[in-house]
């Protein structure tokens, strides 16, 4: 496995021993595509954080400001994750 790469955003890196290598909150398993997905889906960084307690809001803004530079890579990857639970394949993502 490779060593972990910091992304241009300070909380967020890629570690290919964690999530498969997706984007993650540093010093987590929650991938960036989580945190974008509940955001599309309306929920508030308020909202988000209650249920991620332990990441501080920079994190989950940092996050979304991720996704949103990056947003062709989190689809894949969103993409990807229900592909795999559609087919009973679900790999842990957080």
């Amino acid at each position: 496995m490779g060593k972990p790469v910091q992304t241009d955003h300070l909380y967020v890196h890629k570690d290919p021993a964690v999530c498969g290598g997706d984007a993650v909150v540093v010093g987590t398993r929650i991938p960036v595509h989580v945190i974008y997905r509940r955001a599309q889906a309306g929920e508030s960084v308020e909202t988000i954080q209650r249920a991620y307690p332990h990441l501080t809001l920079a994190q989950i803004h940092d996050a979304l400001s991720y996704a949103y530079d990056h947003v062709k890579e989190i689809r894949s990857e969103i993409q990807r994750e229900d592909e795999a639970f559609a087919h009973g394949k679900r790999r842990p993502s957080a």
